[in-house]
């Protein structure tokens, strides 16, 4: 595992990553102090809860049990996107944008039918957007700066082994490895934004499948779809290496504004609780 040997930490790594991770852990609790500080009489912590518990069930274990058959497992649909750039973009943001839109829609419409405050869909999409980073980015984050912390001591076997990498995984971990080396503040900057424009963007979505839930509006989904699709459309070709890293960000911050501004007109369409006659809680 010479290559192994060869790998050098920069500088700026292991603060850059501190940093992230602290950062990353700052966006969802930020989001939920703000948002329940400032809406606690029309705000039930379930659906917080309800839009964490959504993402995981739609996005990590439905969505999920699809990739293993279609992108992990080896077969002739799995061989066929696997080499197909094109049919790998378009399987990618296909899937998350169905899963994860409706399984929002599903929540929203058959199991949260108490407390439909317009505040209580902001904070459901605080929820999603949350346990995604918690979940999903956070622990990646935590993988690079162990990996740079043991890298850095100048002891490569001791790391390995801490690491478990073995003669059969080095292959597979080096890039993982060379990624914690390079991390700098420029990535950070670049993994903070994208993980703000998320949030941003999950709530607003939340915010128009709650707005045709409610209003029994049949565009709305499909429009949430779209958006989803279109968001994850930068980043699947960022995957493929067809795209830099900066382009994705700047995609991802115009769809951002685009569903937000869709969003926030539906917010204040619907009717806030002491017009709705609705229970406040």
């Amino acid at each position: 595992m010479s290559a192994f040997e060869n790998v050098v930490i920069g500088k700026s790594s292991v603060p850059s990553l501190i940093l992230t991770v602290l950062l990353m852990l700052a966006i969802p609790v930020g989001f939920f102090l703000y948002w329940r500080r400032r809406h606690r009489e029309q705000t039930k912590l379930r659906w917080l809860i309800a839009g964490a518990v959504g993402f995981l069930v739609s996005a990590r274990v439905l969505e999920l049990g699809v990739h293993y058959f279609c992108i992990i497992s080896d077969n002739p649909v799995s061989r066929f996107i696997n080499g197909n750039p094109a049919a790998f973009v378009l399987y990618g943001i296909t899937m998350a944008g169905v899963f994860e839109e409706c399984g929002r829609h599903i929540v929203l419409k058959y199991i949260m039918k108490k407390d439909r405050t317009r505040e209580n869909a902001v904070l459901y999409g605080i929820g999603h957007g949350g346990i995604e980073i918690l979940a999903v980015l956070l622990p990646s984050m935590v993988t690079y700066l162990a990996v740079a912390l043991l890298f850095s001591a100048g002891d490569t076997e001791n790391a390995l082994r801490a690491l478990n990498i073995t003669e059969e995984t080095a292959a597979a971990a080096l890039p993982s490895v060379q990624a914690a080396a390079a991390f700098d503040y420029g990535m950070m900057a670049l993994n903070v934004l994208e993980r703000l424009f998320a949030m941003l963007l999950h709530i607003g979505l939340t915010v128009i499948v709650f707005y045709g839930v409610v209003n029994r509006n049949k565009l709305c989904l499909p429009l949430a779809i779209l958006l989803h699709m279109l968001m994850d459309t930068f980043p699947a070709l960022y995957q493929t290496g067809a795209l830099p890293l900066w382009a994705v960000e700047v995609w991802a911050a115009f769809w951002t504004v685009v569903a937000d501004f869709i969003a926030v007109k539906l917010y204040r369409r619907l009717k806030a609780p002491e017009d709705s006659g609705k229970e406040a809680a």
